[in-house]
């Protein structure tokens, strides 16, 4: 592509200069002429119409009106000051407000001048305003009819006061792409152009902008949603072709005693059809002489550390180690004892390994590991510690991947000469979409059926008022010889409040479950770890009732006797940790209760997310629901991957046009692996023009 022109600073375009370019620069992340031409507007206005004053309704629309000016007043003094026009059509009458650049300003509306505003209002004591709108003269407007279809962009207060808001951003934009006509080059090749009956590039570039009509601005949307969805999908298929040439993986040749004698005689329980088919396809990816690179989703209680620990046994068969790495103490001590539970009366060795592992059993452990003594480590990021060496390191399971950081993921691989084969697990269940994006170089796995015997949790919403009939349940639950969660938002923004209402949450329920009767818990992240590891333990020997906890105990914590979770405050929460903190009780045959309590002023996406709990169990319906809540940039794990960095697609409603993306990446490289042939040549510029902005992290992921 014409990569020198499109990368030509945007100080240098006409109407720009330096300070704008700065501005653009730490303002909107543009810097050259290729970042301004893809800063698309997030809506266009009709601009040939105007809305009469007495008709806004809404504060969510941007509108056109005009009127004539009935007064123009400046009200405080200094920073306080504001000016206030007020300006009337046959209707009604309307404020304009600045807080901000007042002297630019306030001699221009003389009373009786008529003008055009454009600008998105406001409501306040019972009436609309505008604040820092757009303005023209009635007599400017008139000479320079506005596009049919005007585009209205992103634009903070910093560029407003320096002269970029909507109508500036359009000027340039429009000087832009009289520019570049001509010389923007075509992404795609003919072949996908017919197939999918696409616009070309520079014809979509150029409506997206300034389009003569709806069809036709729509047209231009498609197109470069599409170029979105397809080169995310064509990196990560081609990352993922590349690693299975030239990554060589360990060869299981075998499934050998280990494997076989568990599976025989230690089993916990019989394994679900979802886990036998799994483990099929883990069988085939370690055997193929390919390292493998697969997403283990499954529900919580699902029954995925079982599924890992027989990859490790397949490890052990083949003359390899394995570890496992998980993102807390907690976490990482709670595998380590499922594990030892899992593998008592083998032969096998495992230990553990995280920040609070003292240096004296360190130096027991590091020499065991070394030497292929020690068969199974389990720890934190502990394990990426440059001191710890493998003698023969197969196979990494990495537990809740979006916790760790890319480098830290690196450094675990690179512990191995042939990189040891990698299964990641999750128990947040990703929407596909999700799945197709984020991970979209990794094989996918899905356990979706829960061990036999497991009964669906039953889950209540309460108001606060409602809190003495749950202590009510609470004490038939205990009196049954059942033990309780009871949990409190912790949030990074009011930590020290949040810790307070914990605090107060315990002293409370200690007046309301008196110690001559009940024990009760509490663990919260800013306790030691050991002091942390003494309270779960006496909960988990059953010393302790109730365990009074923030989310702490998300994951991680297994106990078969809990059967309450008691969430209070529970509008502050995700939907996803909501369902993860349901997933800590259910974990035994007794039938299992989640209560939600809440406020009664409930948002509408707040009351979304306690029906959804109370209506479903099912962690795949709930991601959904998660996903078209909060968007895929606020999901956990997104931010850090890099890889949704969308700027009109949505994976949500436009689902459709990632399937076909992924169809024809998928088909393009099944005919040209290599990206060689000539008709491909446009795809390949475009590609290499994407990744040179981008660091490949995927290939380590």
């Amino acid at each position: 592509m014409s990569v020198d022109l499109l990368q030509t600073p945007i100080e240098f375009l006409k109407g720009v200069g330096p300070k704008r370019g700065e501005i653009l620069r730490k303002e909107a992340g543009v810097s050259t002429y290729f970042d301004m031409l893809t800063y698309y507007p997030f809506r266009h206005v009709d601009r040939s119409r105007f809305m009469p004053i007495v008709e806004i309704n809404s504060e969510n629309v941007y509108l056109q009106v005009r009127g004539k000016v009935i007064s123009n007043q400046l009200i405080g003094q200094g920073r306080s000051s504001r000016l206030v026009v007020t300006i009337s059509d046959s209707s009604g009458s309307i404020d304009l407000i600045w807080f901000q650049g007042i002297n630019w300003v306030k001699d221009k509306f003389t009373a009786g001048s008529e003008w055009v505003v454009f600008g998105k209002p406001s409501l306040f004591n019972g009436k609309y305003n505008i604040s820092h709108p757009e303005t023209e003269s009635m007599a400017e407007f008139t000479a320079q009819p506005a596009d049919p279809l005007h585009p209205v962009y992103n634009s903070t207060d910093k560029m407003k006061l320096n002269g970029l808001a909507t109508r500036a951003i359009s000027k340039i934009t429009r000087t832009l792409i009289s520019q570049l006509q001509g010389v923007i080059p075509e992404t795609l090749n003919n072949d996908i152009l017919y197939q999918l009956k696409l616009v070309g590039r520079e014809e979509a570039l150029l409506n997206i902008h300034f389009p003569s009509n709806t069809e036709i601005l729509e047209k231009a949307r498609a197109r470069l949603k599409f170029d979105e969805l397809f080169f995310i999908q064509l990196r990560l298929l081609r990352y993922k072709n590349n690693r299975a040439q030239i990554i060589k993986g360990n060869i299981f040749s075998h499934i050998g005693d280990l494997f076989n004698d568990f599976y025989n005689e230690y089993l916990p329980f019989k394994l679900t059809d979802a886990q036998k088919k799994v483990l099929r396809e883990i069988r085939a990816d370690v055997g193929s002489g390919k390292q493998m690179n697969r997403l283990l989703q499954g529900d919580v209680g699902s029954g995925k550390t079982l599924v890992a620990l027989m990859c490790m046994l397949m490890a052990l068969d083949n003359g390899f180690q394995a570890c496992l790495m998980a993102p807390t103490e907690i976490l990482a001590n709670q595998h380590y004892a499922t594990i030892k539970k899992f593998l008592d009366g083998m032969n096998i060795t495992v230990d553990l390994l995280t920040g609070s592992t003292k240096k004296n059993r360190r130096k027991e452990i590091h020499p065991m590991l070394q030497s292929g003594e020690l068969h199974i480590i389990i720890g934190t990021h502990a394990l990426i510690e440059d001191a710890v060496k493998f003698s023969k390191l197969g196979l990494v399971v990495v537990d809740e991947q979006h916790r760790f950081g890319v480098a830290q993921r690196a450094k675990m691989w690179s512990k191995s000469t042939i990189p040891p084969h990698v299964l990641v697990m999750t128990a947040t269940p990703i929407p596909r979409t999700l799945a197709m994006t984020v991970y979209g170089d990794l094989d996918l796995s899905v356990i979706d059926e829960l061990p036999p015997g497991r009964k669906p949790i039953l889950t209540y919403h309460f108001y606060e008022s409602g809190h003495e009939k749950v202590y009510n349940f609470m004490r038939q639950q205990i009196a049954l010889g059942r033990q309780i969660y009871v949990v409190y938002p912790l949030i990074e923004e009011s930590e020290m409040l949040d810790l307070k209402n914990l605090q107060d949450g315990f002293d409370h329920l200690k007046q309301v479950f008196p110690s001559s009767k009940y024990a009760l818990s509490m663990v919260h992240g800013r306790m030691k770890a050991d002091e942390k590891e003494s309270e779960m333990q006496r909960f988990k020997l059953g010393e302790t009732q109730i365990m009074v906890a923030t989310t702490v105990i998300e994951v991680g914590v297994d106990i078969p006797n809990a059967s309450v979770m008691v969430i209070e405050n529970a509008e502050r929460f995700g939907l996803s940790q909501l369902h993860q903190l349901r997933g800590r009780v259910g974990r035994g045959a007794d039938q299992s209760h989640c209560i939600l309590l809440t406020g009664f002023n409930l948002t509408a996406d707040g009351r979304t997310r306690i029906e959804t709990m109370v209506r479903t169990n099912d962690g795949f319906e709930i991601a959904d629901v998660d996903l078209k809540l909060r968007g895929p940039g606020d999901l956990e794990g997104t931010k850090q991957s890099g890889i949704l960095d969308l700027k009109l697609a949505d994976i949500v409603r436009d689902e459709q046009i990632l399937r076909a993306a992924r169809n024809i990446a998928q088909n393009l490289l099944d005919a040209d692996p290599y990206l060689v042939k000539e008709e491909n040549l446009r795809i390949v510029r475009y590609l290499n023009y994407l990744s040179s902005k981008k660091a490949e992290w995927a290939m380590i992921s």
